[in-house]
Order: C-alpha cells, then sequence, then structure tokens
C-alpha cells in the first residue's frame, strides 16, 4: 500500500484543488475547497486536509509537509511569497518558495514571477509558474530550446520559455473581458458558451485578423449591431464576440512572439478556443491540460525542497 509523503495544493482566487500525494507522486486522494481569497487560510486549509495526516506511516511521524501554489500566495492569501524576477530557470523557482511551520506542519508555498513585457511593461503571474514546471516535467523536450506557451484563463499568459528557462512573458485579459461583457453589457446579453467549432466563431476569428488594425475596441459593438440588424442570431453572439477577443488576442500575440507552434497549457474546453483560433493563424498547438500540469508542478518542487 503507498503511504502518504505529502500534500499538494492548487490554491487559485476561486478554488482549492488538494492532493494527497505519495513519494512518488501518485495521487493517493483529493479533496477541493474555497479559494484563496478568504479570511483564515490556515484554519480553512486544516479543515479541508483533516484525516489526511494519518495516512502517513500508520499515523505515525507528525503531519504531511504541504507545498502550495497560486493566489495563496499573494497579498489577498496565506502568505505573501515575493516574485521571482525572470529570467527564472525552474530550479530558482523552487528554490525561492516561501518556507514556514503552521500547527505544526511544514509549508512552501510558489513564488509567482515577474518580468518587463514585451510592450515595456511590468508584468506578473502567480500560479501559472507551478503548470510551467509541470509542462517541463510531462514533456522533458521542452526544456530544450525554445517554446512558446499559451495559458489561457480569466488572464491569457504568453510565455517564451527557452531550454526550460522562463525568459517573459505577457498578460491579456481576454478571459476577463469576455466574461465582463456576457455579464454586464447589450453585446451578448445572457451570456452563453462559445463554441468553437459554431460559424460565428469563426466569424469573429475573421473580423478580428481583417481589421487587426482598427483595434478591438472598434469591432466589439458588431456583435450587438449584427444581431440586431439580423445579420447573426442572437444565440450566435457568445461565440462571435468570443471569436473577436481570442483571435485579437492570438493575433496581438503573435505580433509580439513570432511562432509556428505553440504548446497550450490549460483546461480542455479553453484549449479547443485557442487550437482554433492559432490554425487560423497558421500555428501548429499541442495542449496539455492544466491541472495535470499544475499537479506535475508541485510534485517537482516537492522533490526539490523535501
Amino acid at each position: 500500500m503507498t503511504r502518504a509523503a505529502f500534500i499538494a495544493g492548487d490554491w487559485g482566487t476561486s478554488r482549492l484543488r488538494l492532493y494527497l500525494c505519495g513519494a512518488d507522486g501518485a495521487v493517493l486522494d483529493r479533496r477541493e475547497g474555497a479559494g484563496a481569497v478568504v479570511a483564515d487560510c490556515a484554519g480553512r486549509f486544516g479543515a479541508a486536509v483533516a484525516g489526511w495526516d494519518g495516512a502517513r506511516d500508520g499515523g505515525a511521524g507528525g503531519k504531511l509537509p504541504a507545498v502550495l501554489g497560486g493566489m495563496v500566495g499573494s497579498t489577498i492569501g496565506w502568505k505573501e511569497a515575493p516574485y521571482l524576477d525572470c529570467p527564472a530557470r525552474p530550479q530558482a523557482i523552487a528554490g525561492a518558495a516561501l518556507r514556514f511551520a503552521a500547527d505544526g506542519r511544514q509549508v512552501a508555498i510558489v513564488p509567482g514571477l515577474r518580468c518587463i513585457n514585451p510592450v515595456g511593461a511590468p508584468d506578473v503571474m502567480r500560479g501559472e509558474e507551478v503548470q510551467i514546471l509541470g509542462a517541463l516535467r510531462l514533456h522533458p523536450e521542452l526544456a530544450r530550446g525554445g517554446h512558446l506557451l499559451c495559458m489561457p484563463g480569466t488572464h491569457v499568459k504568453w510565455v517564451r520559455i527557452q531550454g526550460g528557462t522562463v525568459i517573459r512573458f505577457q498578460t491579456a485579459l481576454s478571459g476577463e473581458l469576455y466574461e465582463l461583457l456576457t455579464q454586464h453589457s447589450v453585446l451578448a446579453r445572457g451570456g452563453g458558451k462559445a463554441d468553437p467549432q459554431s460559424p460565428a466563431f469563426a466569424l469573429g476569428l475573421a473580423a478580428a485578423r481583417e481589421n487587426a488594425g482598427a483595434g478591438l475596441l472598434h469591432l466589439l459593438f458588431s456583435t450587438r449591431s449584427r444581431v440586431v440588424g439580423g445579420a447573426m442570431a442572437d444565440a450566435d453572439a457568445p461565440s462571435y464576440l468570443s471569436g473577436l477577443i481570442v483571435g485579437a488576442d492570438v493575433g496581438g500575440a503573435l505580433a509580439l512572439f513570432e511562432a509556428r507552434h505553440a504548446v497550450l497549457v490549460c483546461a480542455p474546453a479553453l484549449a479547443a478556443l485557442y487550437t482554433r483560433a492559432l490554425a487560423f493563424y497558421g500555428v501548429g498547438v499541442e495542449a496539455i491540460d492544466g491541472d495535470d500540469a499544475a499537479l506535475a508542478g508541485l510534485v517537482h518542487i516537492h522533490s526539490e525542497l523535501f
């Protein structure tokens, strides 16, 4: 029987994913909880892992160490783990983890990364660096040569890695913008999921590419005007809007990071949207599940620290 060796936690703003792991990283159990923007992170963590410590050596040997990544290390999380400057090697990321004891448990929180992005502005990430380490662990070939990672989510990260080192990255507000516009504007009232196979999504991609010089702000209202004018069904508005936003995101990123191939690290639903968008721009794609990458990254950091 595999014995528990540590707890891995991907603790973002909206959700906590916990994994009880053996020494080899095998998942023995998993749980979920509330996001990191809560009061008393220590207490909530303790409640969330209740009973797991007994899985270690038949209940002996003290509490299991924990490796946590994500917004839990931000100013609104449990404890702040300072940002690490890019270029950042995997060993440096693990070595810069914030380590402390909490109620008899050794805890390590992974630091975020910061850089000056391709448009000359300060940029930061927190949580995605764990997924990057996991992607490198799952696909060691990514540690050779240069690669462009696309990490869709609320805030999309486009990341240039070279020889396994995170060189720099650019953040796009694509996911949050889509959510705001579908929930709080007239463009696609009632929300709804975007369908990457919809002709409306392809129409949005084409509009974004063909009118790149006009900028996204001058294209967004066409979501509403196409419906009002009868050129598009109301049900297609979310897909068209998504096509505009994702198309503008991809087009802008490729202008900053020249690439013929990209590695997607994200949930499958987002991978479907970005795979089609990148293919629309002639870019080949490889996809890695974001949750798998996060777990692999936390397992890697545990191996480095403990």
